[in-house]
């Protein structure tokens, strides 16, 4: 299929940037083409590019997000690994990071940490700080450890299985986390491509999407040094909810923090 039929056949498929991700996912078959004996130019792809991009057509036509299919996605200033396992990394999230490298920390813990995303931006971007994320998913974990490794930060990481603070002693500079927050009956509201193609379990906690807060308060204090902040993402409309979980919990300095569309996206508080 050339790019023409392929930008119509997504549109039609109601994929929200057809032109776009067609594009991409071209120049990603395209540099796989390019491993083949056949000699190839973009007008006239090889045959192993146009299999690959046949592919790749039939996975976004079925709504599976572009970063599954390319099994990559650019966050912060690095790519990242990305399978089923794991959510697609969003530039809402950046916004967390940014807050985070704006405080003096060393020492720093990532609850669910899925992908590793956060975690291994914070550690990447500090040289000589040391981490450690957690989440129920092994298949998760497995992701983190390969990221880790990318980014040359795997002796700075301890990745281990963990349901919130149970498996963690001692304390932390900083706890971070981007934690399932969709209330139940909000996700038949979901776009296809986070609906049917993330880990449920990292999208909601079949609730009322404060559960997972409630948890991470609860035992904040017990694990954060004197000073110490928590800087958690939320949906942009519990800002309000979460920010009175945090100061319930003894948090003080209590803040909401936009993302770049003006939307309340984090929550922060300190320890003492």
């Amino acid at each position: 299929m050339n790019l023409s039929a392929a930008i119509k056949h997504l549109a039609a498929q109601g994929v929200p940037d057809p032109a776009g991700d067609a594009r991409r996912l071209f120049d990603w078959a395209y540099a796989i083409g390019q491993q083949a004996p056949e000699p190839q130019t973009r007008d006239t792809p090889n045959d192993l590019t146009r299999e690959m991009f046949d592919i790749a057509l039939s996975g976004r036509a079925a709504r599976k997000p572009v970063s599954q299919i390319l099994g990559r996605r650019a966050f912060w200033k690095h790519d990242f690994i990305v399978t089923p396992d794991v959510l697609d990394p969003r530039p809402d999230t950046e916004t967390l990071v940014e807050a985070a490298l704006a405080l003096p920390w060393r020492r720093v813990l990532d609850l669910g940490t899925g992908s590793g995303v956060i975690l291994l931006s914070l550690l990447a971007a500090r040289p000589g700080a040391a981490g450690t994320g957690t989440d129920v998913s092994d298949a998760a974990l497995a992701v983190a450890r390969r990221n880790a490794v990318q980014l040359g930060v795997q002796d700075r990481a301890t990745l281990l299985r963990s349901d919130w603070f149970v498996a963690i002693t001692g304390r932390f500079d900083l706890i971070v986390s981007n934690p399932p927050y969709i209330a139940a009956d909000e996700m038949g509201t979901l776009m296809p491509e986070v609906r049917d193609h993330e880990p449920r379990i990292a999208l909601t906690d079949e609730g009322d999407g404060l559960s997972a807060y409630r948890a991470i308060c609860a035992g904040a204090l017990a694990h954060l040094a004197p000073g110490g902040a928590l800087i958690v993402e939320i949906g942009h409309r519990q800002g309000a909810a979460v920010a009175a979980l945090f100061r319930d919990a003894g948090l003080s300095d209590v803040c909401i923090l936009p993302d770049l569309d003006g939307r309340d996206r984090v929550v922060c508080g300190r320890a003492g």
